[in-house]
């Protein structure tokens, strides 16, 4: 399922990684060249693997688009898909079953097709209520367990809730709370590529 690309006369694979998540992964109020995932890529080519990282974020969007956006993105073939979706769900209170029914549809959409998974846990406010909060964690986990996904376990991870990587929103990464979500992806990500020949 590797693409191959033609340089120089040498064929070569490249693997097609896919985005897929809201306004968090779309770069809201930051350059397309500062979102995590285009840092993603550009980090992981300087380490010399033949990638493309597909940035496939809509802000706004919650769990209830990914199994129509997962058939979409299914035709260009990606080797990975990182779904990085449930943030809306959760700052707007949504079911959190319905929450979990509408990630393991798409997951099993992308496994159908040889698709490998990368899952990125979400966390919300306390605010919310600990039920609900640690519901709502725990969704990931299970989700990871049930389909033996890799996972990012909080893409947020020493960015949410720090005033200086943030926007003035206090929700949306700043081009320095994007660096350290592309580190905190990566960590993940990196050990499912092909291995440098």
């Amino acid at each position: 399922m590797f693409g191959l690309i033609l340089f120089s006369g040498i064929c070569f694979s490249q693997t097609l990684i896919v985005a897929l998540g809201d306004s968090l992964t779309e770069g809201f109020g930051v350059r397309k060249e500062e979102a995590y995932p285009f840092l993603v890529e550009k980090e992981l080519l300087s380490k010399g693997h033949a990638v493309k990282v597909v940035n496939a974020g809509i802000s706004g969007s919650t769990s209830a688009s990914a199994p129509s956006r997962i058939k979409w993105h299914i035709r260009s073939q990606p080797d990975i898909i990182i779904i990085a979706l449930g943030g809306n769900d959760g700052l707007r209170g949504l079911s959190v079953a319905h929450m979990k029914k509408n990630l393991s549809k798409a997951i099993e959409l992308a496994q159908a097709e040889k698709i490998q998974v990368l899952l990125s846990g979400m966390q919300i406010p306390l605010n919310y209520g600990k039920e609900y909060t640690e519901t709502f964690r725990e969704v990931f986990y299970e989700l990871a367990e049930l389909y033996k996904l890799s996972i990012i376990p909080f893409l947020l991870k020493d960015v949410g809730g720090v005033p200086s990587l943030n926007q003035p929103d206090g929700i949306h990464p700043n081009p320095e709370g994007h660096k350290i979500i592309a580190v905190t992806v990566l960590k993940s990500l990196e050990p499912l590529l092909p291995e440098i020949n």
